[in-house]
């Protein structure tokens, strides 16, 4: 088996969305009523590659998971803070995939300049809480019954993880693209 991970384009939409769409039917790990259409996900990849890494981890070549990041909030101020999303297809669970995407991922925020990452859950999703804790995210709060999907109330919790101290005087992030190289 060959696991490689490359950075999405636009062209990914269609097995991007094939990946979400249980997600999306099937589970309140999301709180996306409906599958975005190929178009939809195809402008989404753009408008995040604009600034921020999207890793499309492929396994015998064909799309597994991915996971992107964006920015947590549009006021200046939240501008070193970013929040992260990982989702693996089914079939592809407990391969150590969503690890192998979100150490690329964090990596590159480091390298970004940014200096925290959150992780948003719906919930339950006791799985996905596990997987953040094992890879240093911490809990920073539950906002109880915060949305509804499937016929009931869920809690969404925030999980944050610390990407670099944060410094006096922080200069900006910078674009995922005016990096030197990926690693």
């Amino acid at each position: 088996m060959c696991v490689s991970i490359r950075q999405a384009t636009p062209e990914d939409a269609a097995a991007i969305v094939a990946l979400y769409a249980p997600y999306v039917t099937g589970t309140s790990v999301t709180f996306e009523y409906d599958v975005p259409t190929v178009e939809d996900y195809r402008h989404r990849i753009e408008e995040i590659t604009q600034f921020f890494p999207f890793f499309l981890l492929l396994e015998d070549g064909q799309p597994a998971g991915y996971a992107y990041a964006h920015f947590f909030h549009e006021r200046k101020a939240y501008q070193w803070m970013c929040e992260t999303s990982v989702y693996v297809g089914q079939g592809h669970h407990r391969k150590g995939y969503a690890s192998l995407l979100y150490e690329r991922l964090l990596d590159a925020l480091r390298r970004q300049g940014f200096c925290q990452a959150v992780a948003i859950l719906g919930c339950p999703n006791e799985p996905s809480e596990r997987f953040h804790q094992a890879m240093g995210f911490a809990l920073l709060g539950t906002f109880a019954r915060a949305g509804y999907k499937l016929g009931q109330w869920h809690d969404v919790k925030w999980y944050g993880y610390c990407l670099r101290p944060r410094p006096e005087e922080p200069r900006d992030p910078v674009p995922y693209r005016a990096l030197a190289a990926e690693p």
